[in-house]
This record gives structure tokens, sequence and C-alpha cells, in this order.
């Protein structure tokens, strides 16, 4: 699998940041959540998964780019929580 640089929030290159692969695919770089609390929250974890921890600013942000038409209307930038459309 090869992965192309999406973008990030920080800086110096350092997490969070995406990544889209060749399979179609995004790769999330972060934090790993070991919160107990909300590690419980998370369903149906398999093994060899984890959960990360990203700025909602960071996929919006992506979305816009990588999915411009899209983008506009599906994720909204005050307000309410983004729905998708289509």
């Amino acid at each position: 699998m090869r992965m192309r640089f999406l973008g990030s929030t920080s800086e110096a290159g350092a997490c969070p940041t995406l990544y889209e692969t060749d399979r179609g695919t995004i790769v999330v770089q972060g934090l790993r959540v070991t919160d107990a609390e909300a590690l419980a929250d998370l369903r149906d974890v398999l093994d060899g998964e984890t959960a990360v921890e990203v700025p909602r600013e960071l996929i919006t942000e992506i979305a816009r780019r990588v999915l411009p038409d899209l983008a506009a209307n599906a994720f909204p930038t005050s307000g309410g929580t983004p729905t998708a459309t289509g």
C-alpha cells in the first residue's frame, strides 16, 4: 500500500495527519485514545484496531480539498452537526 499526504493541523509534520491510500481509503495519524471512559464508548473494536483523536477542523478541511463539490454542503462551518448530503 502507498500513501499520499493530505494534510495536517500540526507544525513540523507531526500528528494529527491524514493520508489517502492507493486502495481508496484514508489513514489517520494521531494520538492514541487512552482514556478509559472514552474507550468504553467505542463499539465493535476488532483485534488490531485502535482509536486516534484528530481535530474536527482537520477532517473538514481535507474534505473541502478532496471533495470540493460535496463538501460545501456536507460540512457547515458554523453551528450544528455536519451531515452528509448527496
